[in-house]
């Protein structure tokens, strides 16, 4: 596939943000790779490696490091942004201070704001003034970025309001290694994202405690069905969540080593306290904060989401986790077929 080559910043120099870059950067882009630790950007241009977050993996000669928010969106139209949840209105807030242009934000990132339950798209709308924004597109499915860097087959999806800025982004990231769908559905792929964090954290639960393949296969196919619960009450496309950024994105973080909340689960699982897990993760283990925020979505929307309400009272309120297993496994007997006809009924 050619690629006109084009100016593309990446905001966040973690293994996502690195891997993103190295797709952009093998298609022949210019690509500026931001991050605010100036010693992480100064082994990225002198030694070409990133080893605190992709070890052993050396990055194309072609990305630049930069440590200032200005020099790296110099004449940039799309900006990749890769940072946790928790950061994006602050470097939002920084982005709209130094630059004069609309840009199209591409994110990355798969979580919900607690209290104001919003999506990343919307806390993009939110925050950016609305003459800098062009448009929002959003990136996700299943991809750990250990396996993009050593470019392994993968393959994403892309969304947005605008199709056209959609296809554009898709055409920007596509490779032999590197393939991407489009999908109009907004809501469901962020939700859908957002939300198989927390059934992974679940999954790594039922493996610290040794319950085998039995239990992480129901807890999938269960959470797969509150997932798309919450989310056609939202609006989204039941469909979806039978896609990459659905199913394809809950096989591959409720069953990998590589998934940061399976090994937060886990620890979990094994009788480590949350504070102690968080502190040995060294790195954003985005289901915790999803847990509240879909906690809240669930009361807010009146949806039935007994798994994420199980984790949310081992997260919050320090209940054993054995016992939140026990109490799944004790609920009311129901029949299967009736979630399934209950998410289709919604979107009628």
């Amino acid at each position: 596939m050619v690629h006109s080559r084009e100016k593309v910043a990446v905001i966040g120099a973690g293994s996502w943000g690195t891997a993103l870059a190295m797709v952009l950067a093998d298609n022949g882009h210019d690509v500026r790779l931001w991050g605010h630790n100036a010693s992480q950007i100064e082994e990225i241009n002198t030694y070409h490696t990133n080893k605190k977050y992709l070890p052993e993996i050396e990055l194309p000669v072609s990305i630049i490091g930069y440590d200032s928010l200005e020099k790296a969106l110099d004449g940039v139209e799309n900006v990749i942004l890769a940072v946790p949840t928790k950061a994006i209105r602050e470097v939002l807030s920084s982005i709209s201070e130094v630059i004069s242009h609309p840009i199209v934000v591409v994110h990355v990132s798969k979580g919900i704001e607690p209290d104001t339950l919003l999506r990343i798209s919307e806390m993009i709308e939110e925050e950016m003034p609305s003459e800098l924004l062009k448009d929002v597109v959003v990136l996700s499915g299943p991809s750990h970025a250990e396996e993009v860097s050593l470019r392994h087959p993968t393959t994403v999806t892309v969304s947005s309001t605008n199709m056209n800025a959609a296809e554009v982004i898709q055409d920007l990231f596509m490779n032999t290694n590197f393939r991407v769908y489009t999908n109009a559905d907004v809501i469901g792929v962020e939700i859908g994202g957002a939300l198989k964090n927390i059934i992974a954290l679940a999954a790594g639960i039922t493996d610290g405690l040794g319950y085998g393949d039995n239990a992480k296969a129901a807890l999938i196919t269960r959470g797969l069905a509150e997932i798309a619960r919450l989310g056609t009450t939202m609006g989204a496309n039941p469909l979806t969540f039978s896609g990459l950024t659905g199913i394809g994105d809950l096989i591959v973080t409720c069953t990998s080593v590589h998934s940061r909340n399976w090994r937060a689960g886990n620890m979990l699982g094994q009788g480590q306290r949350l504070d102690e897990v968080l502190e040995n993760m060294g790195m954003v283990v985005e289901g915790v904060r999803t847990t509240k925020a879909a906690y809240q979505l669930a009361q807010k929307y009146e949806v039935k989401m007994p798994i994420t309400e199980a984790l949310y009272g081992v997260l919050f309120n320090g209940e054993p986790v054995k016992a939140a297993v026990d109490s799944l496994m004790s609920r009311t007997k129901k029949a299967e077929m009736e979630d399934l006809v209950n998410i289709l009924d919604v979107t009628k």
